[in-house]
C-alpha cells in the first residue's frame, strides 16, 4: 500500500471514528462551541481544528519515531504490516472491542486544568487551546490510531498518516459544532454507534480485499501495493 493510499485509509478511519464524536459530543469538540455565532465562532472552529491537526500530527511524529526501531526487524517494514493493522483497527470498531480499552486516567488531571485554563481565554485562543488538547481525551479509537502512527515507521509519515486521520474527522465535527441540537435530536447515540460499526466492518472488508494479494509470503518480493525499501 502506498503512502497516499495508507493516508486515504487513515483519512476514512476519521470519517468512520468521527461518528462517535457527533453521538457523544466530547467535552472538548463542541463544548466552546454552544453558544457561539457569526464570523466570531467561525474564527473559533477554523482555531480549534487548526490547532488539533498540528497536534495530532506532533503525537504521530512522535509515534512513528518511536516505531522506527521495531519496524526494522520486519523485512518488509511498515508497507506490509500497516495495512493490515488497520482492517483490524475498522473490525475492532466494528465489533465495539474499542469500548474497552484502558483510558488513560494519568490524563485526566492535566486535561481538567487546561480545560479551567482555557476557560479563562478570548473565544479564539479557548477554541486553539482545547483543539491543541484534543490528544488528551480518553478516546479508544484516537488512542488506536496513534498506536498506529508508530507503525509507519518515520517521524514524517507518522505525522502525516496522524494528520489525515484528523482530516477525516473534520465534516463530521464541524457539523456536530455548527448544528449539534439539530443532530443530537435527529441521530441519537445509538444510531449513530450503529451506523459507525457498520461503515467500518465495510471498511475493514474493503481494505482486506485490495490487500489479499500481500498475503504471498512465500515471494521475495515486495508486493506492488506496498512501499519498497520500507
Amino acid at each position: 500500500m502506498t503512502t497516499i493510499d495508507t493516508s486515504a485509509a487513515a483519512f476514512l478511519a476519521g470519517l468512520v471514528t468521527s461518528l462517535h464524536c457527533v453521538g457523544m459530543c466530547g467535552p472538548l469538540s463542541c463544548s466552546w462551541a454552544l453558544s457561539g455565532k457569526g464570523s466570531s465562532f467561525m474564527q473559533s472552529t477554523a482555531a480549534y481544528h487548526a490547532a488539533r491537526l498540528v497536534s495530532y500530527a506532533l503525537v504521530g511524529a512522535l509515534a512513528g519515531t518511536l516505531g522506527a526501531m521495531p519496524l526494522s526487524f520486519f523485512h518488509h517494514g511498515a508497507g506490509l504490516v500497516l495495512p493490515w493493522l488497520l482492517v483490524l483497527v475498522f473490525i475492532a470498531i466494528g465489533i465495539g472491542v474499542d469500548r474497552w480499552m484502558p483510558r488513560f486516567s494519568l490524563l485526566a488531571a492535566p486535561l481538567r486544568r487546561v480545560q479551567l485554563a482555557a476557560y479563562k481565554l478570548p473565544g479564539t485562543s479557548r477554541a486553539a487551546l482545547l483543539g491543541f488538547a484534543t490528544p488528551m481525551l480518553p478516546c479508544g479509537p484516537l488512542y488506536m490510531m496513534f498506536g498506529l502512527a508508530m507503525a509507519n515507521g518515520s517521524a514524517a509519515r507518522g505525522a502525516e498518516f496522524a494528520a489525515a486521520f484528523g482530516l477525516g474527522t473534520l465534516p463530521l465535527l464541524v457539523l456536530a459544532q455548527t448544528q449539534l441540537h439539530r443532530l443530537t435530536s435527529k441521530w441519537p447515540p445509538g444510531t449513530m454507534q450503529r451506523v459507525q460499526r457498520g461503515l467500518a466492518l465495510v471498511a475493514a472488508v474493503v481494505l482486506a480485499w485490495r490487500l489479499r494479494g500481500t498475503l504471498d509470503f512465500g515471494s521475495d518480493a515486495v508486493p506492488s501495493c506496498c512501499h519498497a525499501g520500507l
